[in-house]
């Protein structure tokens, strides 16, 4: 059994962990607000309340997990917004992970909403810093459109770090 973490679980998400609870695993989402926590325990996850835009918040969230799953390829909102979440607060997120439990990172590197260049550069720094500290990471590239081959490579991925 391991402990898995997803930041960024909106609906397929919450797919993706109702899949991997049924497997016998524990997951954990993080959500911004109250609003969401029924739709994340219904799915047999733990619910998190945090937001990658105060990173203090979601540092608890870490202990003991196994893997951190970054999906944010379809996050919406300004360009600046979404510049820091692939960048400084994914670099800082995955630094802080550095010293903890954690034993892999599955990055979402396409996405609906967000555009392919930033996406590009978040899978750079991702890499980047799994290499320097010798952690594997993965990364989903399958269409978000296809929720089925999403959840497929996102679970095989996810197992490929256990």
């Amino acid at each position: 059994m391991a402990r898995i973490l997803i930041v960024g679980g909106g609906c397929r998400g919450r797919q993706l962990a109702s899949a991997l609870v049924s497997e016998g695993q524990v997951v954990r989402i993080s959500t911004r607000t109250e609003a969401s926590r029924a739709a994340i325990e219904d799915c047999g996850a733990q619910c998190w309340i945090g937001t990658p835009d105060r990173l203090a918040t979601l540092r608890g969230a870490l202990d003991g997990v196994t893997i951190l799953c970054w999906l944010f390829g379809s996050a919406t909102g300004s360009q600046p917004e979404l510049q820091a979440l692939h960048t400084s607060r994914l670099e800082f997120f995955l630094t802080q992970s550095i010293d903890t439990t954690v034993r892999g990172v599955v990055y979402e590197a396409t996405g609906t909403a967000t555009n392919s260049e930033l996406l590009e550069e978040g899978a750079e720094i991702a890499r980047a810093l799994a290499e320097r500290n010798a952690m594997p990471v993965r990364f989903l590239t399958a269409d978000p459109h296809d929720t089925e081959r999403w959840l497929t490579e996102a679970a095989h991925s996810i197992r490929s770090l256990l």
